[in-house]
């Protein structure tokens, strides 16, 4: 099979880091990682994050020299369907940490409420604080391969056209249209597609991506697109495509629907 094109790995982070994801931190001299109770990963590659005001690394980078502490955020990109290896990528995004007080941590609270509306932001303040990571480098590991990435081309980058709507985008696609992933999967080599299930495992705007759960382990698999897609309707038409109903624009359906009801 040839090797369909895959977004940049700058764009890939980007996505990553735009979904909703676990997170551990990894700070100064603290033994373990720990979850801090809410992330935010702004459009810069400053990560911000809430974590308790008693807790060991809020009085780690209170100890540190001038104020900050070296840090390590680990970002975890989770497959939207049920999967024994659900974890698809890994950003890791390494820095200097530093303590928000008084007027700058409600300010870039207020500033992260308009695009994530959480009520543990109200605990900024009262039982927890707000800190906040400047990137130095970034390292991503994903399906496509391993990376090095500039805070610079990271900052200049956009997330994935569809990260968004993915998740019900293929859960849709999984549950109402077996039938689909049944014939996307006759591109796989038939060995590896006798050897388990095939299950949609991601989309963005140059393919499909199919994880194989073989016996002797998991196989993922990019099946391209022959453009690059930007709407909804272009996506749906890729897929149809691809498994075999020509290229017949889609139906519609939404964000919900992958326009083959």
């Amino acid at each position: 099979m040839d090797c369909p094109p895959i977004p940049a790995s700058a764009e890939r982070a980007k996505t990553v880091a735009a979904r909703p994801a676990a997170a551990n931190l990894t700070c100064g001299d603290i033994a373990g990682r720990v979850a801090p109770i809410l992330v935010h990963a702004h459009a810069s590659g400053e990560v911000m994050m809430v974590l308790p005001s008693d807790g060991p690394v809020v009085d780690s980078v209170m100890k540190a020299r001038q104020g900050r502490a070296g840090a390590l955020v680990e970002l975890a990109d989770h497959a939207p369907l049920p999967l024994r290896g659900p974890v698809r990528g890994l950003l890791w995004i390494t820095g200097w940490l530093t303590l928000l007080t008084g007027e700058r941590a409600r300010e870039r609270a207020v500033e992260v409420s308009h695009e994530l509306a959480d009520e543990r932001l109200l605990d900024i303040g009262h039982t927890a604080s707000v800190l906040l990571l400047e990137p130095v480098s970034l390292t991503l590991a994903d399906g496509e391969g391993a990376a090095q990435i500039d805070p610079a081309d990271y900052a200049a980058a956009e997330p994935d056209s569809f990260w968004a709507c993915e998740s019900p985008w293929l859960q849709h696609l999984q549950r109402q249209h077996s039938d689909v992933v049944g014939m996307l999967a006759r591109h796989l080599p038939s060995p590896l597609l006798r050897s388990g299930p095939v299950v949609p495992l991601g989309i963005d705007r140059l393919g499909i991506r199919l994880r194989v759960e073989a016996i002797e382990g998991d196989r993922d698999v990019r099946l391209g697109f022959s453009r690059s897609v930007t709407t909804e309707e272009e996506l749906s038409a890729e897929v149809r495509r691809l498994a075999g109903f020509g290229s017949t624009s889609a139906l519609g359906g939404g964000a919900q629907s992958p326009g083959f009801d």
